[in-house]
């Protein structure tokens, strides 16, 4: 009997130390949070989602064996967010990814001691979220809009477009910290193509209708914000209804109908933001890392719609349009 317990006992010390059926330690798994300013899972949405994961799996982090990302849709009510933030904390996760300034900001504000990866932060620096660019100097870091140049431009080319272009109406969010900036930046290029400014704040979806009715006669320019990108069919859908020549900030206005595009591709935005959550969970601090801005932008112009406005798109143009849809 004896003899026969320890021929047993022998075999599985030999089963648990035989180099085949060792079990093998799992890999130490990272853990992060991406609060998203949208109810559910859109089209544009996965899009964007893909993105940064392929710029994760680019660097290593592969969900499932190393990293597990935790999603929380918070729609657009800054209370929500700051509520979802505080969950993703308590996980709890290494860091948060946010993007568009009021949904960092409530990140922040949520989830304090977390570090923040921003996304395409509107004007981080006049919303107090860094010091500054090159040197953040807290627990937020990431990519930001273009800054002041980028409306300029918008306006310029929506002044193309439109023959003796004398009033644009600017729409935005009246939460939007980022919104001064924007608009005096705005007016200082408007000055010089005289044209007149009218600045239209909305504070809820419901206003949008209103909004965009008082652009007839002139053009609209709408600045990038998750309210209008959460309505992003319906805002489309308005100022065809209007009538109203638009310029956007993202191809997926267009795509939908919208008149044209200037802004730099949301992909790369995602994509940067792979790269701060490959550092910081390195061990890197948010605040030795420089808020990065993109250089390059896409032109995009819907040539439908424009015949549907009465247009007719200078072949100029058309000519530096990285992308016309017919």
């Amino acid at each position: 009997m004896i003899q026969r317990k320890a021929f047993m006992t022998g075999m599985a010390l030999a089963l648990i130390t035989s180099p085949g059926l060792r079990a093998q330690p799992s890999a130490a798994m990272s853990r992060i949070g991406l609060l998203r300013p949208t109810d559910t899972l859109t089209p544009q949405e996965a899009q964007r989602q893909a993105a940064l994961r392929e710029g994760l799996r680019e660097l290593g982090w592969i969900e499932g064996k190393n990293l597990v990302i935790d999603i929380r849709y918070a729609g657009v009510n800054p209370q929500r967010q700051r509520e979802l933030a505080a969950e993703l904390k308590a996980l709890p996760v290494a860091l948060i990814l946010a993007s568009g300034t009021i949904t960092i900001r409530a990140a922040r504000d949520g989830a304090p001691g977390v570090p923040i990866v921003m996304i395409n932060a509107g004007d981080p620096v006049g919303a107090g979220l860094v010091v500054s660019l090159a040197r953040p100097g807290g627990l937020l870091t990431g990519t930001s809009a273009a800054g002041e140049d980028i409306l300029p431009k918008q306006l310029e080319l929506l002044a193309a477009a439109v023959p003796q272009l004398k009033r644009v109406s600017v729409l935005m969010n009246s939460a939007n910290p980022a919104n001064k900036l924007f608009f005096d930046a705005l007016a200082a290029r408007a000055s010089t193509l005289g044209v007149a400014l009218e600045r239209v704040t909305v504070s809820s979806v419901g206003e949008l209708d209103g909004a965009i009715a008082r652009a007839k006669g002139g053009a609209l320019l709408v600045l990038g914000d998750p309210m209008f990108g959460q309505s992003l069919p319906h805002v489309v859908e308005l100022t065809q209804g209007h009538k109203v020549p638009a310029i956007f900030g993202g191809r997926a206005y267009v795509a939908a109908g919208g008149l044209m595009s200037y802004l730099s591709a949301e992909a790369w935005h995602f994509r940067s933001a792979a790269g701060y959550v490959d550092k910081l969970l390195k061990g890197a601090k948010p605040a030795d890392l420089p808020v990065m801005q993109p250089t390059e932008f896409e032109l995009v112009i819907n040539l439908k719609t424009a015949r549907m406005l009465g247009l007719t798109i200078p072949p100029s143009l058309l000519l530096r349009a990285d992308e016309v849809i017919q």
